[in-house]
């Protein structure tokens, strides 16, 4: 961190694993405030614990759960009166909703709740700060925005939804906010290991993703992390109402070789 920075106030959702971890550390390690939430609770939450211990003065924690519009608001108003501003919001909370498009209704109205419209009320409820501090809001959607695999659904057609999202909140709001999407493909975190592991041979499931990366790996959580720190700085100052996919080049094959 330089001596001279000037800390941001930055809020992320999602924060107890994962991506949002990352993201959440990536500030931190910057400089930054941030100040987190997740669904957890923090008895339930070692690494938002890690963090605290790290950061204590820099890193704040709620348990938070973004489908219930009220606690969005909360935690929204509790960040600006601690800190009297909001300089970047990291809509990022989220999960795979995979149960294919015979879905029940319960299953669909979560994912709608959970994955489209918690980040619309979030940046909805950041609003006011963010436009007094000509602030950056950052969503975090997925590669399945673009193209999908069986039983994804209904997950890739809200993750679909959140780019006219981006598109909407960067016309409407701009220039005071300017907004960006970031779509992660396969990210190597604990969720994604609960997935090879759930396989016959996790080793060989794995193998089997790394191969259909160009790039040769998987992309590391760190790595989103450190995008969203060079999209909300001024150095990024002239990207706005796109989303921009990071996945080892995954989506530019047309077909695997074991799918021909």
């Amino acid at each position: 961190m330089k001596t001279d920075y000037i800390p941001r106030v930055v809020l992320v959702t999602g924060t107890s694993q994962g991506i949002g971890e990352a993201i959440a550390r990536s500030f931190l390690q910057q400089g930054d405030i941030v100040i987190g939430c997740a669904f957890s609770p923090l008895e339930k939450a070692p690494h938002v614990r890690e963090m605290q211990a790290e950061y204590p003065q820099r890193y704040h924690y709620y348990s938070v759960d973004v489908t219930q519009t009220q606690q969005i608001e909360q935690f929204v108003s509790k960040a600006e009166k601690q800190y009297g501003r909001i300089d970047v919001v990291v809509s990022n909370a989220g999960k795979n909703v995979f149960k294919g498009i015979d879905c029940d209704e319960s299953d669909w109205s979560h994912n709608l709740d959970l994955n489209l419209r918690s980040h619309w009320y979030l940046a909805k409820c950041a609003r006011p700060a963010l436009q007094k501090s000509h602030g950056v809001i950052l969503i975090i959607t997925s590669n399945h925005a673009f193209s999908t695999m069986p039983g994804c659904a209904p997950y890739n057609i809200t993750k679909r939804a959140l780019l006219s999202l981006v598109q909407s909140l960067t016309i409407e709001w701009g220039p005071e906010i300017r907004t960006v999407g970031i779509a992660p493909g396969f990210i190597d975190t604990a969720g994604n290991q609960a997935w090879f592991d759930g396989h016959p041979d996790a080793r060989i499931a794995r193998d089997k993703t790394v191969k259909k990366h160009p790039v040769g790996r998987i992309g590391k959580p760190e790595e989103v992390g450190e995008l969203c720190l060079f999209l909300s700085s001024e150095k990024a100052g002239f990207i706005a109402g796109t989303t921009i996919v990071m996945d080892g080049g995954r989506s530019a094959i047309m077909q695997d070789e074991d799918d021909a």
